[in-house]
């Protein structure tokens, strides 16, 4: 290379900076809760235990990562809760994205019916109801 072509020791500093900083962006986090129709669990763990590779890619590609559903048992009432960080800049956007995916469509019309939406969620005619986050460790 020559010296002509070398980039300024300042401008490969500030590059690899900004590099950096962009890429450290901490994700957004978000958690839900909705209920689960006993007599359709074991369908809806079955569908979860082999899911669609179109839903998946479909998240991935709406920037969500580190996305996990859990299953708990309250005074004899089943409940799921589920987790994701956010990567992306516009939520609601991907969001949208999402749930114009034709496969996603078709996955929701299998695991809605097996959802229970809690008051505030059925209310706003949602199934998920969303949960405030308290406290995070790092």
């Amino acid at each position: 290379m020559t010296t002509a072509m070398k980039p300024a020791p300042a401008l490969l500093a500030a590059l690899l900076l900004t590099g950096c900083a962009t890429g450290s962006r901490s994700p957004e986090r978000f958690a839900w809760v909705t209920g689960l129709k006993p007599e359709k669990a074991d369908y809806y763990r079955r569908l979860h235990a082999d899911p669609w590779p179109a839903v998946n890619r479909t998240l991935k590609d709406c920037h969500i990562r580190n996305f996990s559903i859990h299953e708990c048992e309250i005074d004899g009432r089943l409940y799921l809760f589920a987790y994701l960080e956010y990567t992306g800049k516009d939520f609601a956007a991907d969001m949208e994205q999402m749930a114009a995916d034709p496969e996603t469509q078709r996955w929701w019309k299998e695991t809605d019916p097996c959802q229970s939406p809690l008051p505030p969620a059925a209310a706003a005619g949602k199934i998920w109801t969303d949960m405030q986050e308290l406290y995070f460790l790092k």
